[in-house]
């Protein structure tokens, strides 16, 4: 039987007030297992990315639960949510999120440095997690010298490199040719996925469905199926 990596209970969330008032996520309840990765799409505007915010501890909701480990994690202080998100949650943006001036091994030491790691530590498990992710010759390179999946890649690295229970991929494919774009994902199921680790990726990139365990489909901010992807197994 499949571990409960996280639980979302009744979740609601709106912008605005009074006649502006929209409603971007309702009533969505759903459970994400380790060892599996879960698939959430849908048109744009439909809430995937409001929802992402929310169990990653980026955006508070209105209503309901984010439980992680027994714990609803929108009852902890803004201290002990941010430390969640150092510590259980790798985040990969669609954009990437690289800095520019930095090194390949630099933006990957980032999640260390905000955790008090010595730098030089810091550096030497970065220049770690590039070589996992195939990139250990370019730890010295900025964003700039790498093509779209290489920098994807980085980033992939940058949000593994604090060994989070959760990652958590917002689009990952968008800005990557179709070949690249399953090569990227056909690597996170290889090489990042384990027993101890759930995938959570945002998409809408039917290239990529096969990669998928479930697939969970999302329309007006409400889940409207729920279903195995190819990646499924039994």
């Amino acid at each position: 039987m499949a571990t409960v990596a996280l639980q979302a209970v009744a979740l609601i969330k709106w912008f605005g007030d009074g006649e502006a008032k929209t409603f971007a996520v309702r009533d969505v309840s759903f459970e994400a297992y380790f060892g599996e990765v879960l698939y959430i799409v849908g048109p744009s505007g439909s809430g995937k990315t409001t929802l992402l915010s929310i169990i990653s501890g980026i955006l508070r909701p209105n209503a309901g639960q984010v439980m992680v480990e027994g714990q609803d994690l929108w009852s902890l202080s803004d201290d002990a949510i941010a430390n969640f998100r150092l510590d259980k949650v790798g985040f990969v943006f669609q954009d990437y999120h690289l800095f520019p001036r930095l090194t390949t091994a630099e933006n990957v030491a980032i999640p260390l440095i905000l955790k008090k790691v010595n730098w030089s530590e810091a550096l030497r498990e970065a220049a770690a997690y590039l070589e996992i992710v195939g990139l250990g010759d370019k730890t010295n390179l900025p964003p700039v010298k790498l093509s779209g999946g290489e920098q994807q890649r980085v980033a992939i690295a940058r949000a593994m490199v604090s060994h989070p229970d959760i990652l958590i991929f917002d689009e990952p494919t968008a800005s990557l040719d179709g070949d690249t774009g399953k090569r990227i994902v056909s690597f996170i199921k290889e090489k990042i996925l384990n027993d101890k680790r759930c995938i959570i990726i945002v998409t809408h990139d039917s290239r990529i469905f096969e990669y998928a365990d479930r697939i969970m489909n999302m329309e007006d901010g409400e889940i409207s199926a729920l279903r195995n992807g190819g990646g499924h197994e039994g």
